[in-house]
Order: structure tokens, then sequence, then C-alpha cells
């Protein structure tokens, strides 16, 4: 069963080639977001996964880890909580920077909403180099919670994201 999940899952994915720019393979989660059955097999798998863990909230990343961490959410009665790009939300907020390839880029969330030692799950779109999903995880820590593990759709793993992401459990539904 999980298995012809997964193939489901993977035949709304599609493949748009020299996008953004030539030589490069854009997947776009559209049709799967567009398929209620897809996203529906999706939060349904990532729960199965994430069950023993006794979560307390959801985490979804800025900007389709909302639309799948809220799904999520909804599935399993959780509380759902946005990490945004900076100036997104009103105050107060906790920010953190974070390194990109070229640059600095900051990350918030909502200042006092988290509650100590809170079990949280980390959801987003697609993994790939790790960097934002770290700095999501370093921000939970900040404000005392939790980040027990990170969920995603598709994982590019010749950039080797996951290894950056230490001890946090991953579940990436499709790897590239």
């Amino acid at each position: 069963m999980r298995e012809e999940s997964i193939q489901r899952i993977r035949a709304l994915v599609r493949d748009v080639p020299d996008f953004p720019k030539p030589g490069i393979v854009f997947k776009d989660l559209s049709p799967l977001l567009a398929d209620p059955e897809g996203l529906s097999l999706c939060t349904s798998l990532w729960q199965q996964s994430f069950a023993s863990l006794e979560l307390e909230g959801i985490v979804g990343i800025e900007a389709r880890g909302f639309i799948f961490g809220a799904a999520l959410a909804a599935r399993c009665a959780l509380p759902f909580y946005p990490v945004r790009k900076a100036g997104k939300l009103p105050g107060p907020t906790q920010q953190i920077r974070y390194a990109l390839e070229y640059g600095e880029d900051t990350l918030e969330m909502r200042a006092g909403v988290l509650r100590p030692k809170q079990r949280l799950l980390i959801v987003d779109d697609v993994l790939a180099t790790g960097g934002t999903c770290q700095a999501t995880a370093d921000l939970l820590r900040l404000q005392g919670a939790e980040p027990l593990a990170a969920a995603f759709v598709l994982e590019l793993g010749f950039l080797e994201g996951a290894q950056r992401l230490g001890s946090l459990q991953i579940e990436s539904l499709l790897r590239l």
C-alpha cells in the first residue's frame, strides 16, 4: 500500500525542463496540490511515519510548507505554526539569520507561541541543501521547543541536505 501511494504521488509531480534556467529540471508540485487524493496520501504517509513521536505541533516553512503543514496539522488535530521570511508577521517576533550559498536570509515566527519542550515536526515541500530547515529548527530551539523531525514531499539527495539536519528524523516521500 505504501509503495502504491508513493507511486501515485510521484505521478503527480511534473518535470519542467530548463526552468528557471537552461539545464535545470524544475519539479512542479502544483499537480499534486491540485489533487485532493494526492495531498491526502502525503499527509497520511507522514502521519503514519511520525505516529510514535507524540507530536504536539506542526511547523510549516513559507510558502509551500504552509500548505502541506496545515493539511497535516488538520489531519492530526494539532496546532500549526508558520515560519516566514522577515517582515511578514506582526510583532513581537523572533528571528534567525542563516547563510545561503551567496548571502544571508532571515526567518521569523511569532514570539511566545511555543511551549518549552514542545515536540514539533517541521514540514516543507523540498529538501535541497537543508539550510532553511536547519535555520527553522534552530529558531524553534531558541523558543525552547524541541524539533524532532522534518517531512518533505521531495528530497534532492545529491545535495546532501539530510546530513545537515543532524538528529532530526527525516521523511522524504520522493527522493532524487
